[in-house]
């Protein structure tokens, strides 16, 4: 059975969000070496090959073979995974499968990001042609103008040309034929869910304007022009695109500071946004993203026993200042003073009774506050 499936590495947790990532044309899954392994923190990433390319079969296709062909395969992979329900991220004949699989299949696609891609291919002629004379004379010939078609002057990927040189020449021209036939120009107002778009500025093969041309039709669509990159922008820049991937995928940091106003009060995150420096910028990021954007929001567990565990971890580590904080945060979400009290007489037995003391202080300072009684 598994000579019948996509080659494949499937990396990150198996309970995370599943994300597929499509290779372009005479590469592997290797094209992700740089952007999957980051990806994998917070997806389960999985990365093909297309048929005849790096450790997937030949005969998966054959001639006369469609994107369509392409994209079952695609889904017979995640079948055999388990993966109902993906975000998808494809270059190039990789992010025409996204773009069919988003047409014909949305119940499978969470979210598309295409790279480096188009909705159609400049016509059939070119890829015909190109398949006859592989078909007839191998793929070396191409071999050796990749980097001049994938990558700006001076840069190299030489496991990717290796790889293209590797390539299945049937398989190869196949493909071809797969993107000669391809065009869905007709079919791009279709496309409903969170969509981003990513263009080379410096890409000879899909320039930004069929970026452009996908972004105007999809509604609600991102478009984003990489300066300097070409063909193949996760290999040359891989940096820009983790970040407009982490930026269309992570779709709670924008949820997280909303969280957080709403816990810690609008003052609060004001204050922490106003003393944020180049320093700090990343660290605030985190806090939205992963504190409240992946923990506060999920709704296993209410706000209320969110707080009460909060403070009840505070007080165990000594975080007294926290703490007054999340005694502001916990009247916020519900807690009456005297629960406030109780979990805090409850961690004078699991945490010690000098923790609890000074827990007591911090809260009733702050109690105190509220009630317009200090000082």
């Amino acid at each position: 059975m598994t000579d019948k499936l996509l080659n494949h590495r499937a990396e990150g947790p198996v309970t995370a969000p599943p994300l597929l990532l499509g290779p372009s044309l005479g590469t592997s899954y290797a094209l992700w070496d740089k952007v999957a392994p980051e990806l994998s923190v917070t997806h389960r990433v999985v990365r093909w090959d297309l048929p005849g390319h790096g450790g997937s079969a030949a005969d998966l296709i054959g001639p006369g073979a469609t994107v369509g062909d392409l994209a079952d395969l695609v889904l017979a992979l995640a079948d055999s995974l388990g993966v109902d329900r993906f975000a998808y991220a494809g270059v190039s004949l990789g992010g025409a499968v996204g773009l069919h699989l988003a047409v014909h299949h949305p119940e499978r696609v969470a979210s598309l990001a295409v790279i480096c891609s188009s909705a159609h291919f400049n016509g059939s002629k070119p890829w015909q042609e190109r398949a006859e004379r592989v078909r007839r004379e191998g793929v070396e010939w191409l071999a050796e103008g990749a980097d001049a078609r994938w990558f700006t002057p001076g840069f190299t990927v030489p496991e990717l040309v290796r790889d293209h040189r590797d390539a299945d020449p049937e398989a190869y021209a196949a493909c071809c034929d797969a993107l000669a036939a391809f065009d869905v120009r007709d079919r791009l107002d279709d496309i409903s869910m969170p969509t981003l778009l990513v263009a080379g500025r410096q890409d000879p093969a899909t320039p930004p304007a069929h970026l452009r041309e996908i972004a105007d039709a999809v509604q609600g669509a991102t478009l984003v022009e990489l300066p300097g990159a070409s063909h193949l922008a996760p290999a040359q820049c891989p940096e820009a695109v983790l970040t407009a991937l982490r930026a269309h995928l992570g779709g709670p940091a924008p949820r997280g500071m909303e969280v957080r106003r709403e816990v810690l009060g609008d003052a609060h995150v004001d204050r922490a946004q106003a003393r944020q420096t180049p320093f700090t910028a990343r660290f605030q990021d985190l806090i939205s993203r992963y504190a409240w954007g992946e923990i506060w929001t999920d709704e296993t567990l209410t706000r209320r026993e969110r707080s009460m565990i909060t403070l009840t971890a505070l007080v165990a580590h000594g975080h007294y200042d926290e703490l007054a904080m999340h005694v502001r945060a916990a009247r916020r979400n519900g807690l009456t003073p005297d629960e406030i009290g109780a979990v805090l007489l409850q961690t004078a037995v699991y945490c010690g009774v000098p923790a609890a003391n000074s827990a007591f202080a911090a809260a009733q300072r702050v109690l105190a506050e509220e009630d317009g009684t200090a000082g």
